[in-house]
């Protein structure tokens, strides 16, 4: 059993305790604007494993994933003198951090939109958001439509397979893994470059 299969079926089981849906809120959240695991880790295995709460699961991840990006902002708004060099001293963040500004120059409202689904963190651009002083209520709406839209997606395509899609990723998840391993590296050299 490779190591992305017992990751697999510990997630799975992980995803069945009583406090999911609480973990899933808090990820969703944390991810937003500070931390830097992405809420799908447990949003996908906890739609999997109960695909009839699956939409209620995407609605916590977007719900908290909207606070967690107003918290995100008011880190953009009001601390960025203080997390400034904490962006720069993790060296690919600092280039996050001005592609995500560029792109709000450019697209402003859009480019929360579309950082759902954008390979840089979430809490680069709820920040930049912040500290570029971006509307605050286009802001709010571009992340509950974004996120949302991202969220609904990863839970309605896992739900709808149910118990059969989960033994077929079962089947998958090592080649799967190695794959999203190798886009990493590649999307990290990119940003980094």
């Amino acid at each position: 059993m490779g190591v992305f299969t017992r990751m697999y079926d510990a997630a799975l089981r992980w995803s069945r305790h009583r406090h999911a849906p609480r973990y899933l809120g808090a990820l969703s959240f944390a991810e937003s604007s500070f931390f830097p695991i992405p809420p799908d880790v447990m949003l996908m295995p906890m739609s999997l494993a109960k695909p009839d709460r699956a939409m209620r699961f995407a609605t916590i991840a977007t719900v908290t994933s909207v606070f967690g990006g107003m918290a995100g902002y008011a880190i953009g708004y009001f601390a960025l003198d203080w997390v400034a060099p904490l962006i720069e001293a993790g060296g690919r963040w600092a280039s996050a951090y001005a592609k995500a500004s560029s792109w709000f120059h450019e697209w402003g409202f859009w480019t929360v939109l579309i950082a759902g689904f954008s390979p840089i963190p979430y809490k680069v651009f709820t920040i930049s958001a912040g500290a570029l002083s971006m509307s605050f209520i286009p802001f709010v709406l571009a992340s509950a439509l974004g996120r949302g839209a991202r969220f609904f997606l990863v839970a309605g395509l896992l739900s709808w397979g149910g118990a059969a899609m989960e033994a077929r990723l079962r089947l998958y998840v090592e080649r799967i893994g190695w794959v999203l391993v190798g886009l990493g590296v590649v999307a990290y050299l990119a940003l980094r470059g």
